[in-house]
């Protein structure tokens, strides 16, 4: 819809309010609503003044002025709110020369899609995130100068299976990591997932299908069809809300911590990737896995980086207990035509043309989507412009090789300070195309540091309790 569209559409929708929304830095939709008669065709240029120095990583309080600038081809009708209310994206702009924010996430999305095209490799690239989380039925958490706990349960939960419930334990718990396609009544969310569902269809988001995974305790999927980079990061966003609001309306909560629960399968976001230029797919070929040279290339580029691209993918502290051996997790970096254990992987699926893609293991659904997809596109582009070779395929199972034949493997970050590490001395292929600028890797780097990395190191675990208290 354009401007004038979607005032009609309000007016046809009987709106009374319109919320404007927009994504912080880390990744986190932000909101603010106004009545109705506030929605002008003027708003659509002139935008909504707010205090950016009061978002998480943003600007100083001396200069805290900037501009939400609705899209309003991301018009739609909150499904949760009681009054009908207009949702619509906003990009970010100085107040005062109307440039865009080079903060904001959306934007650095969209100037990396245009660099694709300027560097005439393709004209479009594709993204679908599998993005994974946990339902539980009670979370709580707390920390003090005093004390640091918490505690996570589920109806589904292994460790229930002696539990004395209400009503009678009726057993069928998930037994630890073989949550995957349990039917019900073993898996207790099924009416759940599909109530997501039904909402992100109503949204005009494509699901192809929903499902348990691995781990016990509620663990879920649902796979969304691919689309172009930012859109899919914009479904992304509303695909956490649908999935954490149905939760709630369902007396539960869902989460997309990486590694809540300790010794089960942590939270993945498997992201399949894919070049086309012209409607023609330009990752196909007769090479290895049925890639061509250049799609090799492009994973090359990202094998390459991907110590950096981890602070951008897999951008928590938490990210880190999700990525260690076992449990599936992918950390060493290698191609694959079918190993689950390998870091980029190529499906075979299906050998049609089309279906050709990379499929990056290694993120997680912590990160924001639009700087994680971002990177991963221009670590692409940078294998593709230098012709980076991937090296030999590992088709074996990693996880059962002897540790000689490990040795040579290179393998992601081991905690989030080194992946910061990593990104500050190696990213110079995302400043291509002013597409990310020092600035923003800068902020990066300075606001994860010091406001989750710094702050989980100084604290005592509640583990080292149990190690050392008697010492």
């Amino acid at each position: 819809m354009n401007a004038k569209q979607v005032l009609e559409y309000a007016k046809k929708n009987n709106v009374v309010m319109v919320d404007l929304r927009f994504t912080d830095w880390p990744g986190t939709w932000q909101h603010c609503s106004y009545p109705v008669g506030m929605l002008t065709e003027d708003i659509f240029e002139d935008g909504m003044g707010f205090d950016g120095s009061s978002i998480r990583g943003w600007q100083s309080i001396n200069e805290s002025d900037m501009l939400m600038v609705p899209d309003p081809s991301t018009a739609f009708i909150d499904p949760f709110f009681k009054h009908p209310t207009l949702v619509l994206i906003c990009d970010i702009l100085d107040p005062i020369t109307k440039e865009r924010y080079s903060r904001d996430p959306r934007y650095i999305a969209t100037k990396a899609e245009n660099y694709l095209k300027q560097s005439g490799i393709g004209d479009t690239i594709y993204f679908g995130p599998e993005a994974e989380f946990f339902i539980f039925d009670d979370a709580r958490f707390s920390t003090g100068p005093d004390h640091g706990f918490y505690s996570v349960d589920s109806i589904e939960g292994s460790w229930n299976s002696g539990a004395e419930e209400a009503g009678g334990n009726l057993g069928f718990k998930v037994r630890a990591q073989q949550g995957y396609f349990p039917t019900p009544p073993t898996d207790k969310h099924q009416d759940i997932r599909t109530e997501m569902v039904l909402v992100m269809e109503q949204l005009g988001i494509t699901v192809e299908a929903q499902h348990h995974e691995v781990a016990t305790a509620g663990q879920a999927e649902i796979d969304m069809k691919f689309d172009t980079l930012r859109l899919m990061a914009d479904q992304l966003l509303m695909y956490k809300y649908v999935v954490k609001n149905v939760a709630q309306q369902w007396g539960k909560t869902a989460t997309f911590m990486p590694k809540p629960v300790f010794e089960g399968n942590g939270s993945g976001m498997h992201c399949h990737q894919s070049i086309w230029k012209d409607g023609n797919p330009l990752f196909a070929g007769d090479g290895y896995g049925g890639f061509s040279e250049l799609g090799l290339h492009y994973v090359g580029g990202i094998l390459k980086h991907s110590r950096a691209l981890a602070a951008l993918t897999n951008p928590t502290t938490n990210s880190y207990k999700r990525l260690t051996p076992g449990y599936e997790a992918p950390v060493n970096l290698a191609l694959s035509s079918r190993n689950r254990s390998a870091s980029c992987r190529i499906p075979m699926y299906s050998q049609s043309p089309k279906a050709k893609r990379i499929e990056v293991r290694y993120p997680d659904p912590s990160c924001n989507p639009y700087l994680a997809f971002a990177a991963m596109l221009m670590a692409g582009i940078d294998g593709i412009e230098n012709k980076i070779d991937p090296g030999e395929p590992l088709d074996k199972n990693i996880y059962s090789l002897s540790p000689e034949e490990a040795k040579g493997i290179p393998s992601m970050p081991a905690h989030l300070d080194e992946a910061l590490d990593e990104l500050e001395a190696n990213h110079e292929f995302l400043l291509k195309g002013d597409v990310f600028t020092n600035d923003a890797i800068e902020s990066w780097i300075e606001y994860k540091r010091e406001e989750e990395s710094n702050p989980v190191r100084l604290r005592p675990h509640p583990h080292e309790f149990e190690l050392y208290f008697d010492i």
